[in-house]
C-alpha cells in the first residue's frame, strides 16, 4: 500500500481533541484516527448514495420481471465497466 503525507493545519481545540482520543487509547496514533474519519465518512457517502437509489427505483413505477441482461448490465455498473 502506498503511503502519502497531507499536511493540514487545525484549530488548536481540534488538534487537542485528536490528542485526546488517541491518549484515551481508542487510536494508536493521530494517523489512525484520521484514517477511520475518512472511513466512517466514506461508508456514510456509500449510504447516502444507496438511500438515492432505492429511492429512485421506487420513483421509476412498478417492477418488471428480472432478466438475464439486466443481471449482466448490473454486474457491469457494480464492476465498474459502465457507469
Amino acid at each position: 500500500m502506498s503511503r502519502n503525507t497531507l499536511s493540514f493545519a487545525l484549530p488548536e481545540t481540534m488538534r487537542s481533541y485528536i490528542d485526546a482520543r488517541v491518549a484515551s487509547g481508542h487510536y494508536g496514533n493521530t494517523s489512525e484516527y484520521i484514517r477511520d474519519l475518512v472511513r466512517k465518512d466514506q461508508t456514510e457517502e456509500s449510504k447516502t448514495r444507496l438511500r438515492a437509489l432505492i429511492e429512485e427505483g421506487l420513483a421509476s413505477g412498478p417492477g418488471t420481471p428480472w432478466t438475464e441482461a439486466d443481471r449482466e448490465g448490473l454486474f457491469a455498473i457494480a464492476n465498474g465497466d459502465i457507469e
